[in-house]
Order: structure tokens, then C-alpha cells, then sequence
């Protein structure tokens, strides 16, 4: 069977990256005159082109999820940026550092990957690394009185989007 690419995705092989690297251009010059755009425009055109055998296609995800999770994630960094200061700024007592395992569950790359980004992201966290044999990934605390409630938290609010985002299921590795 041949598989014929169409003009638009020759032209866009990856549009996200298209569109970030203009944005990019843009903010970076602060400038929105009509050379700056057609820098833009002309970069989110050809830097894409020449990274295209390095970036692997997209999976399907489902985009509104994505955002709102993307939002979900960016509020908790700014919490926990507050709380992490208050914490690190206050006396050293109050501060009960932990180790525990937060099961996985589904071993869907994207998502597991995705969630181990968004706990080191998150300041007061950070993944030490995915057990795929275990199938779970080890996270540090700075300060935890309840493990338990945080690996909750986890699976709450990153790991079940995720799984929706990616349409990833129990035991799913795609």
C-alpha cells in the first residue's frame, strides 16, 4: 500500500513545533513589526523541516484535556513554589523529607514519562526514577506527613488525565 503525504504535511511535518518556534521568535524579540513575523513565519517553516527525521510523529492525544491539564500542572508549580519556600525558609524541624512508590497504572510510555516529568516539575518532589519491572516510580519528598495522600494526589490529578489524554489503557504500552 502507498502511503502518499499530503502537500500540508510536507509543508508542516510537525505544526506544533511550527507554531512554537514562531511564538518563540516573537517573544523572544519582542517585536510583532511585519519583518519579525516573517522571520517567525520563516523559522516555524524550516526548523521543523530540518528536525523532522529526529522527532517522531505525534500520537493522537486529546488536545482539551492536554490544556487543562497544562494549566492543572502550571497552578500546582506556583503553589508548591510558596509552599517550598515557606518550608525550606522556615525552621528545618517541620521539614519530614520521605521516599515512597507511586504505582503505575498502565505502562503506556507517553504517560509514564509525561508523569514523572510533572512530579520533578513540581518543586517539593522529584522522581527518582521509573521501576517498569515494579511498575512504579520512586518519588522523593522535601516534607510529607501522609505519603499516602500525596501518591492519591498523584494518581488524581496527573496520572488519570494523562491516561485520558493519550487514550492509554490498564497495561497499555503504545
Amino acid at each position: 500500500m502507498e502511503n502518499k503525504v499530503s502537500f500540508l504535511d510536507r509543508c508542516f511535518p510537525h505544526p506544533f513545533v511550527s507554531l512554537v518556534v514562531a511564538l518563540s521568535w516573537l517573544m523572544l524579540g519582542h517585536s510583532f513589526e511585519l519583518f519579525d513575523i516573517f522571520c517567525a513565519l520563516l523559522l516555524g517553516l524550516i526548523i521543523p523541516k530540518l528536525v523532522q527525521p529526529f522527532i517522531v510523529r505525534t500520537p493522537n492525544i486529546q488536545w482539551v484535556l492536554a490544556i487543562k491539564l497544562f494549566f492543572v500542572v502550571l497552578w500546582d508549580i506556583i503553589l508548591s513554589n510558596i509552599r517550598v519556600a515557606k518550608q525550606v525558609l522556615g525552621p528545618t524541624k517541620n521539614l519530614h523529607p520521605k521516599w515512597y512508590r507511586v504505582p503505575l497504572d498502565t505502562d503506556h510510555e507517553h504517560v509514564n514519562t509525561l508523569l514523572a516529568m510533572i512530579i520533578t516539575t513540581t518543586p517539593g518532589t522529584v522522581t527518582a526514577g521509573i521501576d517498569q519491572e515494579r511498575g512504579d516510580i520512586l518519588v522523593h519528598s522535601l516534607s510529607s506527613d501522609d505519603p499516602d495522600a500525596e501518591i492519591y494526589e498523584i494518581k488524581t490529578r496527573y496520572e488519570m488525565p494523562l491516561i485520558a489524554i493519550f487514550n492509554a489503557n490498564q497495561g497499555d504500552n503504545s
